[in-house]
């Protein structure tokens, strides 16, 4: 199947079609304290299976982080969906690594194979609203509300690109990192349903050794593989860790530090 990739940002035009739901058929987990543990993965592949029944390939829009994260949930979902790849990450820092990034997307896109059609949409860089989110929040460590608060901004602007532009589903590839909260990320999910009125397909993308395959298909294409989240405060992290690391001394045998 050949990959269309198209180098354009959101469409501003309203679309004619309203995408609604069934709210009383939908369970929707918003508690934010729960700590209930919900099996993401096994509601995938039931909404897949109920697809597959009704032979039915409907356009999912994805939001990707990176190349190599969207590498094996390409592989895996272009066999039951048309496919557009959304790539909205206004927390990368700096821009040249935002640069660097957004083409290795589509670079992968190009070079792999699929089912059905994948394509690809732009959203913009908008680094000043992840800059206003954070405030406040910078020396929250990662994984905390700050985390939590860029997750909302992506996931909110998938859903409403999926929206105005007749999308069946949204779902993002961010769960598939061992690093990111997959209960928060799908809570958060199908908060944005509900607002939007777009289906969110729940998922966990580390489940079934998601993420070993993603390094695999990062080897397999030579992927860049970053080694900090994106964002400022993460790249700060890295460079902390990495001057605590050259200031150390080495261990030597027989030495005890």
């Amino acid at each position: 199947m050949k990959t269309n990739i198209l180098k354009t940002n959101i469409s501003k035009t309203n679309t004619s079609k309203t995408n609604t739901f069934n709210a009383d058929k939908q369970e929707i987990y918003l508690s934010k304290s729960s700590t209930q543990k919900i099996n993401y993965q096994k509601r995938m592949d039931e909404c897949i299976q109920q697809l597959q029944s009704e032979n039915r390939i409907p356009r999912l829009l994805l939001h990707s982080c990176c190349a190599p994260c969207s590498s094996y949930v390409l592989e895996y979902l272009s066999e039951y969906f048309e496919i557009t790849v959304f790539y909205y990450n206004p927390n990368i820092f700096p821009e040249s690594e935002y640069n660097k990034r957004i083409l290795e997307q589509q670079t992968l896109i190009g070079a792999m194979s699929f089912k059905n059609p994948v394509s690809f949409l732009a959203g913009n860089y908008e680094k000043e609203k992840f800059q206003e989110l954070s405030r406040g929040l910078e020396y929250i460590p990662e994984g905390g509300e700050r985390c939590f608060q860029c997750y909302e901004l992506r996931l909110s602007q998938a859903a409403k690109a999926a929206a105005e532009n007749g999308f069946d589903y949204f779902t993002t590839t961010l769960s598939i990192s061992p690093m990111k909260n997959a209960q928060k990320l799908n809570e958060i999910g199908l908060e944005c349903e509900r607002q939007f009125g777009v289906k969110y397909l729940q998922s966990d993308f580390k489940k079934k050794n998601g993420y070993k395959r993603s390094i695999e298909l990062s080897k397999e294409y030579g992927l860049y593989r970053q080694d900090y989240c994106g964002c400022v405060y993460s790249f700060r992290e890295r460079q902390n860790a990495q001057d605590q690391k050259e200031k150390s001394p080495e261990k030597r045998p027989g030495t005890v530090k």
